[in-house]
């Protein structure tokens, strides 16, 4: 009896939890995005949280560190094992460029409740792109577009999501798109080794592991989507062999 209780009380918490998340106001979504970040906070919080955890305990070690523009327009784009990835791309650029980097995330993640979406905007400094183009809401590239069009340091997932630890996924086209968009806006590879085992998908504990990015050859839009896609495969697939022996690399 005291389990069919304890379930209940679980199936009846879990309900009001679904309940407060739809229940968000859209305006006050709304809100918070039309802010956008928070210089002073994104600031702080990379300085006493974000780049002592990722330098120090994590030891995070960066091949090609020269590679990498302080000035955008620039759009990098990297493998996804970890929430910890976008933590990591951010700190490959230095503090005083910060005010420049800005993720790209899903809206349906991100943006879920009140208190998500403005650590997201705000803090994180996420370009929120809504993955469902049926809603009619405009191409879900046109909010990256604009970034681009204003300088920004553009950080992408081309995988679309986090996959297995370690292990890449194939990445989706809309890299190539942007590249057809933005054909003079230099296009950064970054392979990332280690976050996978670091903090694993589905799992809330952080486990101390070194990592390693490297960071690959600026490439340019080709003036073919196919080329371009085989371009940026062959540029990771190299970045890989090298992280299996970095000596060679």
């Amino acid at each position: 009896m005291d389990d069919l209780r304890r379930a209940d009380h679980d199936s009846v918490a879990e309900a009001d939890a679904d309940a407060d998340v739809s229940s968000v106001d859209p305006a006050i979504i709304a809100g918070i995005v039309a802010k956008g970040p928070q210089p002073v906070l994104r600031y702080l919080f990379f300085l006493i949280v974000v780049r002592p955890v990722m330098l120090v305990i994590m030891g995070m070690n960066v091949r090609r560190q020269d590679r990498l523009a302080e000035r955008g327009p620039m759009l990098v784009v990297a493998n996804h094992n970890s929430h910890l990835d976008t933590f990591a791309l951010m700190t490959l650029f230095p503090m005083n460029e910060l005010h420049r980097v800005r993720p790209v995330a899903a809206a349906d993640y991100f943006l879920r409740t009140r208190w998500f979406a403005w650590f997201s905007i705000r803090v994180l400094g996420i370009i929120p792109i809504d993955r469902d183009v049926r809603r009619g809401r405009g191409h879900p590239l046109d909010p990256i577009s604009e970034q681009l069009n204003q300088g920004a340091i553009v950080l992408l997932f081309p995988e679309g999501t986090r996959g297995e630890p370690e292990q890449r996924e194939p990445f989706q086209r809309g890299i190539a798109h942007l590249a057809r968009r933005h054909p003079d806006v230099p296009i950064v590879p970054v392979f990332m080794y280690g976050l996978g085992k670091a903090l694993p998908r589905g799992e809330g504990l952080l486990v101390p592991f070194f990592i390693d990015a490297y960071v690959g050859e600026r490439l340019q839009w080709t003036g073919n989507k196919d080329t371009m896609m085989e371009r940026l495969d062959t540029e990771f697939q190299r970045l890989a062999d090298g992280a299996r022996v970095p000596e060679t690399f």
